[in-house]
């Protein structure tokens, strides 16, 4: 067996491939964004015919660049956006409707109704999460009510729910897989994390049809093989797990009490609970964090929907920057004498207020404000709301004295401006690793190990290296000052603020 381990990280603006050596070194890749559609306020879909496309492309550009063969790989795993829902025809592999995106608010009321008739509670001991639409569930039970025979097809087993993973390997496959893993099923709102079962009182709730789910499976565990006509070879699909688990794996954070962050798009946090489910008081989410030969290790999550997409907004949006690496160097010229607080709530609020109403704001402007203090408060945002998941975390998850040191990963995290602030704000170190690719890498370990070419759980986590750590420099006044005022943005920012 070569050793070499292809990763798909279908995110929620590109897809990329990325292939490891046995010595988990990248030696080839390829990435290439795909439209965003927003047909509504607030409503956000992806083509799941160009998801395809793009996977199909960045792998084959991936195995090109690494100078190596299909044939030559021993295994695939895949990570992906999570909470983001296809279906398709079971008979022709053809999507109903557009995928519906993680950040798609338009379940909104939908969940209020839930709320209202007293089902929070239900679903939260269930499955760990809260009534959102940033949850998979309510996204499959507006398709199934707005297509046309979409609940009579699904009853029949005429149609297929998936998220991005199964639908990838549903057609990697040729059709011959219909599965998920633990991850990906847990941030449904149908999966029970206690029982690891799908669960029917929910899906009567929802009005899911229990024969549109697909079978759900350990993180590494044989997915399939793909289909030869595809690239050249039958691969096996070994790894599974949605971005953010595979980036806590990724960070080998395999201990309870390790804690990592990924900025992308949004901004994810988990915290290692081990085999604890631990009910967060502080408006977390409870989560499965991976599940290896039968064992189910949980975390608890924080979820900001906008961090790396506050940079966009300032790129795309206000045309204030030309690149995203604009902004450490523009945020460090910016005037310290102005406290300016952008709250990002262009899509509500995640965790831990919960708020899809809220929308975004910007505080403490002056006539003198301009691109350089927007870019300091765009990433200092990101800051402030790691800082609320923290301050939850603390709570529901006592240290008992012990330090936090938080693992980073994702676009962000280079920015080294943007890591010492973090660091500051935090009143923590945090670690920075060698290889920020760490989604990619943890799909990658998880096929690999599978396939008997990558070392064990032990030898991965001894092998995690630290690149810089960030230590806090910011005085206690300041920082309780910055916080303050931060909070206060918060406050009068929210629906019913």
């Amino acid at each position: 067996m070569s050793g070499y381990v292809l990763a798909i990280d279908q995110g929620t603006t590109s897809s990329r491939a990325i292939v490891f050596d046995k010595d988990q070194k990248i030696i080839g890749s390829g990435q290439k964004e795909f439209k965003q559609h927003f047909p509504k306020s607030g409503w956000v879909e992806h083509d799941p015919e160009e998801i395809w496309d793009t996977v199909v492309w960045t792998i084959k550009e991936a195995i090109h660049k690494a100078g190596i063969q299909a044939s030559d790989l021993s295994a695939i795993g895949i990570t992906n956006q999570r909470e983001t829902v296809v279906v398709w025809e079971r008979d022709s592999g053809k999507p109903i409707h557009n995928a519906i995106v993680w950040q798609d608010r338009r379940t909104a009321s939908y969940c209020d109704k839930l709320k209202r008739q007293g089902l929070e509670k239900t679903f939260a001991k269930k499955t760990g999460l809260l009534l959102d639409p940033y949850f998979s569930g309510t996204k499959l039970s507006w398709m199934l009510a707005n297509v046309k025979g979409a609940r009579a097809r699904g009853a029949k087993s005429e149609l297929c729910f998936g998220t991005v993973d199964t639908f990838l390997i549903w057609r990697l496959t040729g059709g011959k897989s219909f599965v998920t893993d633990a991850t990906n099923a847990s941030r449904t709102l149908m999966f029970n994390i206690a029982t690891n079962d799908w669960d029917r009182d929910l899906l009567e709730i929802l009005r899911v049809p229990e024969a549109m789910l697909p079978e759900v499976l350990d993180c590494a565990a044989d997915f399939g093989v793909t289909d030869a006509s595809i690239f050249g070879a039958a691969i096996p699909i070994l790894g599974v797990a949605g971005d953010q688990q595979a980036a806590t794996i990724g960070q080998a954070c395999f201990q309870p009490g390790m804690m990592k962050s990924t900025y992308g798009t949004g901004c994810f946090a988990l915290l290692n609970t081990g085999k604890d489910i631990v009910r967060s008081k502080n408006r977390l989410l409870t989560t499965i964090a991976y599940r290896l030969d039968g064992e189910t290790t949980y975390a608890l999550e924080g979820s900001i929907f906008v961090a790396g997409a506050a940079v966009q907004w300032l790129r795309d949006g206000l045309k204030v920057i030309k690149a995203a690496s604009d902004t450490g160097t523009l945020a460090e010229s910016a005037d310290p004498s102005q406290e300016v607080y952008l709250v990002p709530a262009f899509t509500g609020l995640g965790a831990p207020h919960w708020d899809p109403d809220a929308r975004g704001a910007i505080f403490g402007m002056t006539r003198n404000t301009g691109p350089a203090e927007f870019a300091r408060a765009a990433l200092e945002a990101v800051c402030y709301q790691t800082r609320d998941l923290l301050d939850a975390m603390h709570k529901d998850w006592k240290t008992d004295g012990k330090e936090t040191v938080l693992r980073v990963d994702g676009g962000m995290v280079a920015s080294d401006w943007t890591m010492q602030r973090l660091s500051d704000l935090l009143d923590a170190p945090v670690d920075r690793p060698t290889i920020l690719e760490t989604t990619a890498l943890g799909v990658a370990w998880l096929a690999g190990s599978r396939a008997g070419v990558w070392p064990n759980q032990k030898d991965f986590a001894r092998s995690w290296a630290r690149d810089q750590r960030f230590e806090p420099a910011m005085d206690e006044k300041t920082r309780a000052g910055k916080l303050k005022g931060w909070r206060n943005a918060v406050r009068r920012t929210l629906s019913d603020g």
